[in-house]
């Protein structure tokens, strides 16, 4: 094995208090269409990860995100919690889009299926959150994972979130 360089990431976020307290004094389409035409910031971890909402309608939320070398587990490529942290993004953002001002949700239970690896080369994926069923107390949700360029599946997932 020869060295190599070292390489660096950094990257920087806007205070998460503030922008949970603007959260809590609009609908949740409101709080996610004003993320995604970039009147808000985005969360703290999609600076972190490098994704971004770039589709929000009730019930639906699309993140966008370009796999890269620094994702990359130790055999090589992108790592799967990559494409599970985008399909929770999405998928609890798309029970967010349901929501009025003032209410909140959490995950309870998070379900992956991989159906292909990523990489540096695979080009920008976009994940799709749905909400399939909306209770009282409890929303369900699926999303997919694809490649922009091809359509290729790169991993399904389905969830529920309690509401709060």
């Amino acid at each position: 094995m020869s060295p190599t360089s070292p390489r660096s990431r950094t990257f920087t976020w806007e205070d998460p208090v503030q922008l949970a307290a603007s959260a809590m004094q609009l609908s949740g389409l409101e709080f996610l269409t004003r993320i995604a035409d970039g009147t808000l910031p985005g969360p703290p971890i999609a600076a972190l990860m490098g994704f971004a909402v770039v589709e929000v309608e009730r019930g639906r939320v699309v993140f966008a995100a370009d796999p890269a070398e620094w994702m990359f587990n130790p055999i090589g490529s992108v790592h799967g919690g990559v494409a599970a942290t985008l399909l929770d993004s999405c998928m609890g953002c798309a029970v967010h889009s349901t929501l009025p001002a003032g209410a909140g949700y959490t995950t309870t239970d998070l379900h992956i299926r991989y159906h292909r690896g990523m990489s540096a080369d695979t080009g920008r994926v976009r994940a799709e959150g749905l909400v399939t069923h909306s209770g009282r107390r409890q929303v369900t949700t699926e999303g997919r994972v694809i490649v922009e360029a091809t359509g290729k599946l790169v991993a399904t997932g389905t969830s529920a979130c309690m509401l709060l």
